[in-house]
């Protein structure tokens, strides 16, 4: 279960399968869990955020999409990775239990599947969701491991129709605190900018970008992911930090 909040605090929590529990309508992970109801994505959390900052994250999140896709990306050409925007428009509306942490806005949802290890098959991507005028265009590019690229550009109305559209240059900008290289598209002349931090690893960047795309300002989230670092064995104890594992959790009787 992964939570994000203002500042950048977050939590994200390695459970067992015992912890584990699914319906067609639901997810429960731990004490945590996401449904479906009235046409809306409701997460509950309650978790403890990670070091430095370790305390309770408990609270509500509703996300009501504009419209929900039936769009799937493969992100490899035989299928074992895919990216599933569900809702690339939507409204959240953040209801947490501590000072300052309610709020709502745009926001959107969208997830990831796959068979393999992302370090097996890629060694660098970038993505970015930014909402436009008439919907949002989301950019998807990658190296994979075998020298192979994927540049993506999707551009969704707002009923959530999906056409794959031209887009200007990767541009590369400012390196995360990290020093993780990021890029994203830009217009010839253009330098994308880091608006916001969300997130620093040595492997990962998260933050708010803004950058314009075929002579439209955009401002979003965009991410970056060098696996190459990822795959290194001097990290893993540094994630055992970051991402604790409580592999005991079972649900009460």
């Amino acid at each position: 279960m992964v939570t994000y909040g203002k500042g950048g605090r977050f939590t994200m929590t390695d459970r067992g399968r015992a912890a584990l529990r699914a319906t067609p309508d639901g997810l429960q992970v731990g004490p945590s869990a996401m449904r479906w109801q009235d046409g809306r994505l409701v997460i509950e959390v309650d978790e403890i955020a990670s070091p430095p900052l370790v305390s309770r994250v408990r609270g509500k999140i509703t996300l009501t999409p504009e419209a929900v896709t039936n769009v799937e990306l493969p992100l490899t050409p035989d299928g074992t990775h895919v990216w599933r925007p569900f809702a690339p428009r939507a409204h959240i509306r953040v209801d947490l239990e501590a000072t300052g942490w309610q709020w709502e806005g745009h926001g959107y949802f969208d997830a990831n599947f796959g068979t393999r290890a992302l370090e097996q098959d890629f060694r660098f991507w970038t993505w970015g969701r930014y909402p436009t005028r008439d919907g949002a265009i989301c950019i998807y590019d990658a190296t994979r491991r075998d020298g192979t690229t994927l540049d993506t550009a999707i551009a969704f109305d707002a009923k959530g129709a999906a056409r794959i559209v031209e887009a200007p240059p990767r541009t590369e900008f400012r390196r995360s605190l990290w020093r993780v290289r990021r890029e994203t598209r830009a217009d010839p002349g253009v330098m994308p900018r880091q608006v916001l931090a969300m997130l620093d690893a040595p492997f990962y960047s998260r933050s708010a970008v803004t950058t314009r795309i075929n002579g439209e300002d955009v401002t979003g989230v965009h991410e970056a992911l060098d696996l190459d670092r990822f795959a290194l064995a001097a990290l893993k104890p540094m994630l055992a930090v970051r991402v604790p594992r409580r592999a005991g959790w079972s649900f009460p009787q």
